[in-house]
């Protein structure tokens, strides 16, 4: 499959995700919206019942205590009393609570008014019969009875009772059809939110059986082209390592045959030096000729002095020589390391188990007059043990520390820090000091060959760290730096715990 096609799949794999993901959301969302709907509508339902019921036990309440005192006033039976004293007793509470249930209706609390006062006036004629009664006056009690039907107070409660009735059965009828609404809603939602998973499950079902022939086809393909892979790569492995070897004997051979004309350079220089000192001096002496015409001959070596253009002449001969000099000490140097990487680079490095910090504990000793001169203090750190190339490991630790005290800003008392950590098989050194520091921009040029960054003050050819860099990947790790201008350096260097040297020399 092309790059095209994969980003396209890409595309409708996220498309179908976020679909799948919008819709879940959507009916998550309204499933519990039309729930707590639903349920809200349901609570109004059944309080609807409850305030019907509660109009039935007050009434039936009302109507048994007519019942009883009815009773106990034709037999004055003590069971009609005991009977008539309870319904009595549960009115109010009963009223209470039928006031707590219609306090949502501002309709129904103004027809509890009226019920209320209704009541009070039947429960004040309750309690004037039982009292003629108990103080033995059936007549007067039978009369105010007869009073009662012809004013109808039990009519009156009755009515308002009934037309709360018909309120909540009006609501009870509202609040049904929307409780049933809201359940038709939330089925309607959960049947089509159901279907639209469905179709996005067989959407995904056919992606993923698409993207399976695809991934098949590619691993055949995959299969088809790993075939005769180890056979390539050890051609390949072969043609690199001989054009690597090619190159060192390259750069040993230019490096060697250049050394031979340099040294001739040399001493051609130097018999030049000598030679420009014998012209001069006899320069020298023609310019000191008396008008006789006798030469002068010098008592000694340099005691004729050249004056004027002459003086200047051999001054400006003494400068290009020390140039010339200088430029094939220079070269020499970079000669001789070349020669120097070269060797190295043709030397199998052999893994042993190294003592880290004793290791480096040995290089500080031999750095501690350098130290000293640079006031400079050297901390280590307990270190992780190693196996590994021991010389690798002391060029690359000894390049690191005589740099860091190289690199100390004058007047400055310096600290240089050593110090390590393992992770997940690999140890990690941090070489760090509070020097000069490193422009960022020149982080990856200290590292190139012949490269050097920052006020060149000091001696060095640029390839201390270049070569550093280079052991450190033939070690299988990996080197980085960390610094600002004035703030310090800290070199970070990742080796493997356990090298194993068998590849590494191989590939080489």
């Amino acid at each position: 499959m092309t790059a095209e096609g994969h980003r396209r799949r890409k595309f409708w794999q996220i498309l179908l995700l976020s679909a799948g993901l919008l819709v879940l959301t959507v009916i998550s969302a309204g499933s519990v919206y039309l729930v707590n709907k639903a349920r809200e509508d349901n609570k109004w339902v059944v309080h609807t019942i409850e305030v019907e019921n509660q109009i039935h036990a007050l009434l039936l309440e009302v109507r048994r205590a007519e019942s009883s005192a009815r009773g106990y006033l034709l037999t004055q039976g003590a069971d009609f009393k005991t009977d008539h004293e309870k319904a009595v007793t549960a009115i109010i509470p009963a009223l209470d609570r039928l006031t707590r249930l219609s306090g949502d209706n501002p309709g129904q609390r103004a027809k509890i008014e009226k019920l209320s006062a209704s009541i009070e006036t039947r429960l004040g004629q309750f309690a004037q019969e039982m009292d003629f009664i108990s103080k033995g006056e059936p007549q007067r009690a039978a009369a105010l009875v007869r009073e009662i039907a012809s004013t109808d107070a039990t009519a009156a409660i009755a009515k308002v009772a009934t037309e709360m009735l018909q309120e909540e059965e009006r609501l009870f009828r509202l609040r049904t059809a929307n409780a049933d609404r809201s359940q038709t809603f939330a089925a309607s939602m959960t049947g089509i939110g159901s279907g639209l998973v469905v179709v996005l499950a067989l959407i995904s079902i056919w992606l993923v059986r698409r993207s399976a022939r695809a991934r098949d086809e590619a691993e055949t393909r995959l299969r088809e082209a790993y075939a005769n892979l180890e056979s390539v790569v050890d051609e390949r492995t072969a043609d690199l390592r001989e054009a690597n070897d090619e190159i060192q004997r390259f750069a040993y051979i230019v490096s060697h045959d250049l050394r031979s004309p340099l040294v001739n350079i040399m001493g051609f220089t130097s018999e030049l030096d000598e030679l420009g000192s014998d012209i001069f001096r006899r320069i020298g002496g023609l310019a000191h000729v008396p008008a006789d015409g006798a030469p002068l001959a010098p008592a000694g070596p340099g005691e004729i002095a050249l004056e004027g253009p002459d003086k200047q002449l051999s001054e400006d001969f003494s400068e290009a020589l020390g140039f010339i000099k200088s430029s094939i000490a220079k070269m020499d140097r970079l000669i001789s390391a070349i020669l120097n990487l070269t060797r190295e680079g043709r030397r199998e490095f052999q893994p042993v188990k190294i003592d880290t910090t004793e290791l480096i504990e040995a290089i500080v000793s031999t750095v501690a007059h350098q130290a000293a001169e640079a006031q400079a203090e050297i901390h280590l750190e307990p270190l992780p043990n190693l196996v590994s190339d021991r010389l690798a490991l002391e060029q690359i630790f000894s390049n690191l520390i005589d740099n860091a005290i190289k690199y100390l800003k004058s007047g400055v008392p310096g600290e240089i820090r050593i110090r390590g950590r393992t992770k997940l098989g690999y140890a990690i050194f941090e070489i760090s000091d509070n020097g000069r520091g490193i422009d960022p921009k020149d982080h990856q040029r200290i590292f190139d060959l012949f490269r050097r960054a920052g006020t060149q003050d000091k001696p060095g050819q640029g390839i201390g760290l270049a070569h550093v860099r280079a052991l450190v990947r033939r070690l299988g790790g990996t080197m980085s730096v960390s610094s600002e201008l004035n703030a310090g350096s800290t070199f970070t260097i990742t080796l493997p715990i356990a090298w194993n040297a068998s590849n590494r020399n191989r590939e080489r």
